[in-house]
């Protein structure tokens, strides 16, 4: 029974893991990114920066493990589908409400926008992200849309890619550039215009 018990070095490094990453989630939500760094990262953690080294190449790939650990729990490369009622548009405008409420609650916003400046001065941390995070979403996006296509509620020559950037991107950018405030009533209307105006069977 014993010898099935994980070694004590695996434990150590499981738990000094999980520091690393929790002290990276709540010193870039409190400073922001500019103002971390690996050091404060391990002192918070009470952890060597060798040790952070050991795992992550920088400081933007140490939040990008974090952010989807705190927000996704596992790499999404088998993500969970979006919900499917038979109505796209309900599950449009609540796949975008739920977006709203994420955006808009500091615990997830403030590790997010951090990730963000880090993708943007990170060439190799960018691709990274689109790898592990953008991708696999972009995947489960799609396939929702397939679904519609299948139920007959989108053309099947309409272009997928196009479909999830003019739901999503609007979104993010004004999320990004604070350039209006994030609602249910904006993403309601986003999904309306959005769908309403794409080519269906017959039309």
């Amino acid at each position: 029974m014993l010898g099935s018990m994980p070694p004590r070095t695996t434990r150590r490094s499981d738990a000094a893991r999980t520091a690393i990453l929790t002290a990276a989630v709540e010193l870039v939500g409190e400073v922001g990114y500019s103002k971390s760094s690996i050091e404060a990262i391990a002192a918070r953690a009470g952890v060597g920066k060798q040790t952070i080294y050991r795992w992550w190449s920088s400081k933007g790939s140490v939040l990008l493990d974090a952010y989807l650990n705190a927000n996704v729990g596992s790499e999404p490369e088998d993500p969970q589908g979006l919900p499917n009622t038979g109505d796209l548009v309900a599950d449009m405008r609540a796949v975008l409400r739920a977006t709203v409420d994420e955006l808009n609650d500091p615990r997830f916003e403030r590790p997010l926008r951090a990730l963000t400046v880090a993708v943007l001065e990170d060439e190799s941390l960018a691709a990274e992200y689109s790898r592990r995070l953008d991708e696999p979403t972009r995947r489960m996006k799609k396939e929702r849309l397939r679904a519609a296509q299948r139920q007959g509620q989108l053309s099947p020559d309409v272009d997928l890619d196009a479909v999830v950037d003019t739901l999503f991107a609007p979104v993010a950018q004004r999320w990004l550039l604070r350039s209006g405030p994030l609602t249910y009533e904006y993403t309601d209307h986003l999904v309306e215009t959005v769908l309403t105006g794409l080519p269906r069977p017959g039309s």
